[in-house]
């Protein structure tokens, strides 16, 4: 989901500092307000159960479709009016699809504290990683490959554990998330402020699933080592 950016062909000229700038600016305006249908789609999901029965091999479905779904049609309608209105929608479908986890941390006794520390933890990433981005000066392009391999390998993984249902191996994958979207985060951002992106909805899109692969990686691992029913 992550390798959405497209690389400047050779010979292309680097965008200037304030094209960048403008680029990283408006990047993290849209990630701010992309949260907000994210929290709405994630209240709706819990206050009506709506994705209560979407366990197993139903809710995998549902959610590669929906999710691939929309980043087919975020890639399509990013250089028009449509596509800040398709990511919104994308970021509320996330948010809904994220409610069953977030009700079942909510049934333990501190599963509110669970979820903002795991909000927390996703905020700390994302600073830590934008700091790095904007002080190391190597190129990071190589990393790419390696980081869609462990995305890949993450993904099967977790479709393989969704009918084998071993939370040990959940916990194997969560740890191996927070690692993979936390590299992929300094990755994006140093795309963007080197020039490698310049559509600032591609970026939003990039960063917005890193963090929510983090988050949601941090939520899980959370409720299977602390808390109780």
């Amino acid at each position: 989901m992550n390798d959405q950016v497209k690389a400047l062909n050779y010979g292309d000229a680097l965008p200037s500092a304030t094209q960048r700038n403008k680029v990283l600016r408006n990047t993290y305006w849209l990630l701010a307000l992309s949260l907000i249908p994210t929290v709405l789609g994630a209240w709706l999901g819990v206050a009506t159960g709506i994705t209560r029965s979407l366990g197993g091999g139903l809710g995998l479905i549902v959610f590669l479709g929906g999710a691939f779904g929309f980043i087919f049609a975020i890639e399509k309608t990013k250089n028009s009016a449509a596509g800040v209105p398709v990511l919104l929608g994308f970021t509320f479908f996330m948010g809904l699809m994220l409610s069953r986890l977030i009700a079942m941390v909510l049934g333990m006794s501190n599963g509110t504290s669970l979820i903002m520390t795991a909000a927390g933890g996703t905020a700390g990433v994302f600073f830590v990683m934008a700091t790095l981005a904007s002080v190391i000066k190597r190129d990071l392009s190589g990393m790419g490959k390696f980081l869609f391999i462990g995305a890949l390998a993450i993904l099967v993984g977790g479709v393989i554990n969704v009918f084998v249902g071993s939370t040990v191996g959940m916990m194997v994958i969560s740890t191996m998330a927070i690692g993979v979207f936390s590299a992929f985060m300094l990755y994006d951002l140093k795309r963007i402020i080197d020039g490698g992106e310049t559509n600032y909805i591609s970026a939003t899109l990039a960063l917005y699933l890193d963090a929510f692969n983090v988050f949601q990686s941090l939520l899980a691992l959370l409720g299977l080592t602390s808390g109780k029913d």
